[in-house]
């Protein structure tokens, strides 16, 4: 359906007042006002509130009434928000080439900024909120933790953006819970290709294969990573789940799996989800018995390679320094 003359006449009185309280990160009401000084008050007052409602602006002062920008302020942004105003947000309003799944077809999902992958996932809006500004509103807020995002509540979500309700919030969990899935198998294969010929290959691996565990665990998980006679990855199994003992982690339990895989040797690994890699005696006379174990049964014990959310350690390296 093509604009009318009054909506493209509403745009740009609507777009006007945007540019105006674009032009600074901290803006007072009057400072709208002044620049629109032909525009009405009332009407540039209802502008600006919608800004504040969208949490585009947040604000910092209640006399005068001040705003700060909580969100991308660029041409693309204010032209999407005006156009989400005045045209009911139906995104099927705006330009082909401004809606994020044209421009995925179009370009790639590797070409999207973050906000629009997001408005993607969320699919909808509602009045006065399109699924882009919602978009905005997250990136905005996750900049520069956005690995923190699959950790956030539906609460948490919709209090940045009214759009973000179950459903939404649903689609927004399962692409990212996807992308950590296709990611942690690229990375297993790209493991599976390289031998592991020491220590240092032991750690890179398990922190790519790990890397969740080592962050998001709340308790301590022991597995081991089978390998082949050239010292390729065959696959990983978890042996238990809490406190590391020798009643709980018992090397029956940890060489069944590596006998059925076959397995020439076994990478022993678990994590601190205190954040400190460094091995406890625990875990160096946790290791030993193992490799006795290991002898016995022909399957060596490579390295035990402990993960935390910033580091990891061997123990074959920490012992083999003296720190032992």
């Amino acid at each position: 359906m093509p604009d009318t003359p009054d909506d493209h006449e509403r745009y740009q009185r609507y777009y006007r007042i945007l540019a105006a309280a674009a032009a600074q990160d901290v803006f007072s009401l009057a400072d709208v006002k002044a620049a629109c000084a032909d525009e009405q008050p009332a009407y540039v007052t209802r502008v600006v509130s919608d800004l504040e409602n969208g949490r585009l602006v947040l604000p910092i002062d209640a006399d005068p009434k001040q705003f700060r920008w909580a969100a991308r302020r660029d041409d693309l942004v204010l032209e999407q928000w005006a156009r989400s105003q005045i045209y009911t947000n139906r995104m099927t309003r705006s330009p082909l080439d401004e809606r994020p799944r044209e421009r995925l077809l179009r370009l790639g999902a590797e070409k999207l900024r973050t906000a629009e992958l997001l408005a993607i996932l969320i699919r909808t809006g509602r009045k006065g909120v399109s699924a882009l500004q919602a978009g905005e509103a997250i990136t905005t807020h996750y900049t520069d933790k956005l690995d923190q995002l699959k950790d956030a509540g539906r609460g948490e979500l919709a209090a940045l953006s009214p759009v973000v309700r179950d459903t939404a919030y649903c689609q927004m969990m399962a692409g990212i819970e996807l992308g950590r899935r296709v990611s942690a198998t690229l990375a297993e294969k790209a493991g599976r290709e390289a031998p592991i010929r020491g220590s240092q290959d032991a750690m890179n691996y398990c922190r790519k294969r790990f890397a969740r565990l080592a962050v998001d665990s709340r308790q301590e998980e022991f597995h081991i990573v089978t390998l082949d006679t050239k010292n390729h990855v065959l696959n990983d199994h978890m042996v238990s789940r809490g406190l590391l003992d020798q009643t709980v982690v018992h090397p029956r339990e940890v060489f069944r799996p590596a006998i059925k895989d076959a397995a020439k040797s076994i990478i022993l690994v678990h994590n601190h989800p205190s954040g400190d890699a460094t091995p406890s005696d625990k875990d160096l006379m946790l290791t030993r018995r193992l490799e006795e174990a290991g002898k016995l049964l022909d399957i060596q014990v490579l390295d035990h390679i402990v993960v935390a959310a910033d580091s990891a350690v061997s123990l074959r390296e920490y012992e083999s320094l003296g720190m032992a």
